[in-house]
Protein backbone atom coordinates (compact mmCIF):
# COMPACT_ATOMS: atom_id res chain seq x y z
CA UNK A 1 0.00 0.00 0.00
CA UNK A 2 1.22 3.41 -0.41
CA UNK A 3 2.23 5.69 1.95
CA UNK A 4 2.05 9.54 1.75
CA UNK A 5 5.57 11.30 2.03
CA UNK A 6 6.72 13.92 3.62
CA UNK A 7 7.94 15.64 0.95
CA UNK A 8 5.96 17.49 -2.18
CA UNK A 9 4.15 14.91 -3.69
CA UNK A 10 2.00 15.10 -6.78
CA UNK A 11 -1.00 12.96 -6.34
CA UNK A 12 -2.78 11.13 -9.81
CA UNK A 13 -6.35 9.72 -9.32
CA UNK A 14 -7.82 8.05 -12.61
CA UNK A 15 -9.27 4.86 -13.37
CA UNK A 16 -7.31 4.99 -16.55
CA UNK A 17 -3.91 3.10 -15.97
CA UNK A 18 -2.63 4.30 -19.26
CA UNK A 19 -3.50 8.31 -18.26
CA UNK A 20 -1.79 7.28 -14.62
CA UNK A 21 1.14 6.14 -16.41
CA UNK A 22 1.19 8.47 -18.94
CA UNK A 23 0.74 11.13 -15.63
CA UNK A 24 4.16 9.30 -14.16
CA UNK A 25 5.93 9.02 -16.72
CA UNK A 26 5.70 13.40 -17.38
CA UNK A 27 5.94 14.20 -14.14
CA UNK A 28 8.76 12.39 -12.81
CA UNK A 29 10.79 12.98 -15.87
CA UNK A 30 10.24 16.44 -14.83
CA UNK A 31 12.07 15.82 -11.32
CA UNK A 32 8.06 15.22 -9.51
CA UNK A 33 7.50 12.81 -7.08
CA UNK A 34 4.18 11.29 -8.17
CA UNK A 35 1.83 8.83 -6.03
CA UNK A 36 -0.87 7.37 -8.28
CA UNK A 37 -4.31 5.73 -7.05
CA UNK A 38 -6.95 3.84 -9.68
CA UNK A 39 -10.19 5.38 -7.53
CA UNK A 40 -11.26 8.06 -4.95
CA UNK A 41 -11.67 5.87 -2.01
CA UNK A 42 -8.08 4.65 -2.81
CA UNK A 43 -6.79 7.90 -2.67
CA UNK A 44 -9.11 8.93 0.55
CA UNK A 45 -7.67 5.83 2.20
CA UNK A 46 -4.06 6.88 2.06
CA UNK A 47 -4.11 11.07 2.38
CA UNK A 48 -7.16 11.68 4.69
CA UNK A 49 -5.72 9.85 7.98
CA UNK A 50 -2.24 12.88 7.36
CA UNK A 51 -4.20 15.73 5.39
CA UNK A 52 -3.08 17.66 8.10
CA UNK A 53 0.49 16.81 8.81
CA UNK A 54 2.02 19.84 6.65
CA UNK A 55 3.10 17.96 3.79
CA UNK A 56 3.11 19.97 0.58
CA UNK A 57 1.01 18.01 -2.07
CA UNK A 58 -1.22 18.72 -4.67
CA UNK A 59 -3.96 16.53 -6.73
CA UNK A 60 -4.64 15.74 -10.51
CA UNK A 61 -8.27 14.41 -10.54
CA UNK A 62 -10.28 12.57 -13.35
CA UNK A 63 -13.43 13.90 -13.81
CA UNK A 64 -15.23 10.82 -15.02
CA UNK A 65 -14.89 7.64 -12.59
CA UNK A 66 -16.15 4.24 -11.89
CA UNK A 67 -17.32 4.65 -7.80
CA UNK A 68 -16.51 7.83 -6.05
CA UNK A 69 -16.40 10.11 -9.01
CA UNK A 70 -13.62 13.54 -9.30
CA UNK A 71 -16.64 15.96 -8.46
CA UNK A 72 -17.73 14.10 -5.22
CA UNK A 73 -13.97 13.67 -4.02
CA UNK A 74 -13.76 17.25 -4.33
CA UNK A 75 -16.65 17.49 -2.40
CA UNK A 76 -15.28 15.02 0.46
CA UNK A 77 -12.17 17.28 0.41
CA UNK A 78 -13.48 20.88 0.92
CA UNK A 79 -15.79 18.97 3.83
CA UNK A 80 -12.53 17.57 5.26
CA UNK A 81 -11.19 21.40 4.99
CA UNK A 82 -8.45 19.90 2.82
CA UNK A 83 -6.11 22.84 1.60
CA UNK A 84 -5.10 20.15 -1.39
CA UNK A 85 -4.86 22.38 -4.93
CA UNK A 86 -6.43 20.40 -7.40
CA UNK A 87 -6.21 20.53 -11.27
CA UNK A 88 -8.89 18.16 -12.87
CA UNK A 89 -8.10 16.40 -15.92
CA UNK A 90 -10.61 15.17 -18.14
CA UNK A 91 -11.25 13.58 -21.76
CA UNK A 92 -14.79 15.51 -22.24
CA UNK A 93 -14.94 19.42 -23.14
CA UNK A 94 -17.23 20.15 -20.01
CA UNK A 95 -17.06 24.17 -20.01
CA UNK A 96 -20.14 24.32 -17.31
CA UNK A 97 -18.42 21.21 -15.05
CA UNK A 98 -14.97 23.31 -15.51
CA UNK A 99 -16.63 26.45 -14.12
CA UNK A 100 -18.49 24.03 -11.38
CA UNK A 101 -15.04 22.88 -10.59
CA UNK A 102 -13.16 26.07 -10.56
CA UNK A 103 -15.87 28.11 -8.53
CA UNK A 104 -15.57 25.12 -5.43
CA UNK A 105 -11.51 26.29 -5.85
CA UNK A 106 -9.82 23.84 -8.33
CA UNK A 107 -6.88 25.66 -9.44
CA UNK A 108 -7.64 25.02 -13.17
CA UNK A 109 -9.12 22.30 -15.84
CA UNK A 110 -7.71 20.62 -18.40
CA UNK A 111 -8.66 18.47 -21.07
CA UNK A 112 -6.31 14.87 -22.54
CA UNK A 113 -3.96 14.50 -24.03
CA UNK A 114 -1.47 17.01 -21.82
CA UNK A 115 0.46 19.56 -23.24
CA UNK A 116 3.84 18.28 -21.31
CA UNK A 117 4.78 22.00 -20.88
CA UNK A 118 1.21 23.45 -19.42
CA UNK A 119 1.01 20.51 -17.28
CA UNK A 120 4.36 21.32 -15.46
CA UNK A 121 3.57 24.69 -15.48
CA UNK A 122 0.24 23.95 -13.48
CA UNK A 123 1.94 21.46 -11.18
CA UNK A 124 3.99 24.36 -10.02
CA UNK A 125 1.68 26.69 -9.42
CA UNK A 126 -0.40 23.94 -7.46
CA UNK A 127 2.90 23.25 -5.35
CA UNK A 128 3.51 27.10 -4.71
CA UNK A 129 0.17 27.30 -3.66
CA UNK A 130 0.49 24.47 -1.07
CA UNK A 131 3.80 25.82 0.45
CA UNK A 132 2.32 29.27 0.72
CA UNK A 133 -0.61 28.16 2.48
CA UNK A 134 1.53 25.49 4.92
CA UNK A 135 3.36 28.62 5.63
CA UNK A 136 0.32 30.38 6.55
CA UNK A 137 -0.81 27.17 8.76
CA UNK A 138 2.35 27.45 10.41
CA UNK A 139 2.41 30.88 11.07
CA UNK A 140 -1.17 30.74 12.22
CA UNK A 141 0.23 27.18 15.23
CA UNK A 142 3.38 29.41 16.36
CA UNK A 143 1.12 32.48 16.91
CA UNK A 144 -1.90 30.23 18.78
CA UNK A 145 1.31 28.80 20.83
CA UNK A 146 2.37 31.87 21.95
CA UNK A 147 -0.86 33.76 22.54
CA UNK A 148 -1.60 30.39 24.68
CA UNK A 149 0.68 31.52 27.25
CA UNK A 150 -1.30 34.39 28.07
CA UNK A 151 -4.45 34.71 31.31
CA UNK A 152 -7.61 34.76 30.52
CA UNK A 153 -7.25 37.96 31.97
CA UNK A 154 -4.06 38.55 30.02
CA UNK A 155 -6.57 38.19 26.54
CA UNK A 156 -9.05 40.28 27.99
CA UNK A 157 -6.17 43.25 27.87
CA UNK A 158 -4.98 42.30 24.61
CA UNK A 159 -8.55 41.86 23.10
CA UNK A 160 -8.86 45.95 23.63
CA UNK A 161 -5.27 46.90 22.99
CA UNK A 162 -5.67 45.21 19.50
CA UNK A 163 -9.41 47.43 19.58
CA UNK A 164 -7.12 50.54 19.84
CA UNK A 165 -8.63 50.81 23.84
CA UNK A 166 -6.56 53.33 25.65
CA UNK A 167 -5.06 52.26 29.11
CA UNK A 168 -7.31 54.33 31.27
CA UNK A 169 -10.16 53.25 29.07
CA UNK A 170 -9.00 49.65 29.49
CA UNK A 171 -9.00 49.80 33.41
CA UNK A 172 -12.60 51.27 32.93
CA UNK A 173 -13.66 48.53 31.05
CA UNK A 174 -12.09 45.73 33.32
CA UNK A 175 -12.79 47.63 36.70
CA UNK A 176 -9.31 47.44 37.15
CA UNK A 177 -6.47 50.36 37.79
CA UNK A 178 -4.42 51.94 35.02
CA UNK A 179 -1.38 50.61 36.79
CA UNK A 180 -2.74 46.96 36.44
CA UNK A 181 -3.41 47.18 33.33
CA UNK A 182 0.52 48.13 32.39
CA UNK A 183 1.68 45.39 34.39
CA UNK A 184 -0.10 42.89 32.06
CA UNK A 185 0.54 44.74 28.84
CA UNK A 186 4.00 44.27 30.03
CA UNK A 187 3.11 40.56 30.78
CA UNK A 188 1.63 40.27 27.25
CA UNK A 189 5.07 41.53 25.52
CA UNK A 190 7.57 39.64 27.51
CA UNK A 191 5.25 36.37 27.04
CA UNK A 192 4.50 37.16 23.15
CA UNK A 193 8.20 37.94 23.16
CA UNK A 194 7.43 40.90 20.85
CA UNK A 195 8.68 45.11 21.94
CA UNK A 196 6.11 47.45 19.64
CA UNK A 197 2.02 46.82 19.66
CA UNK A 198 2.57 46.95 15.42
CA UNK A 199 4.54 43.51 16.37
CA UNK A 200 1.74 42.54 19.07
CA UNK A 201 -1.30 43.20 16.04
CA UNK A 202 0.64 41.67 13.44
CA UNK A 203 0.93 38.31 15.82
CA UNK A 204 -2.39 38.43 17.10
CA UNK A 205 -3.85 38.61 12.89
CA UNK A 206 -1.53 35.33 12.12
CA UNK A 207 -3.30 33.08 14.47
CA UNK A 208 -6.45 34.00 12.05
CA UNK A 209 -7.34 31.79 9.05
CA UNK A 210 -7.05 33.33 6.03
CA UNK A 211 -10.46 33.83 3.74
Amino acid sequence: MSTVTTQETVFVVDDDEAVRDSLRWLLEANGYRVQCFSSAESFLDVYLPVAHSGAISCLILDVRMAGMTGLELQEKLIAENSLLPIIFVTGHGDVPMAVSTMKKGAMDFIEKPFDEAELRKLVERMLEKARNESTSVQQQRAAAERLGKLTAREHQVLERIIAGRLNKQIADDLGISIKTVEAHRANIMEKLSVNTVADLLRLALSNKPQQ
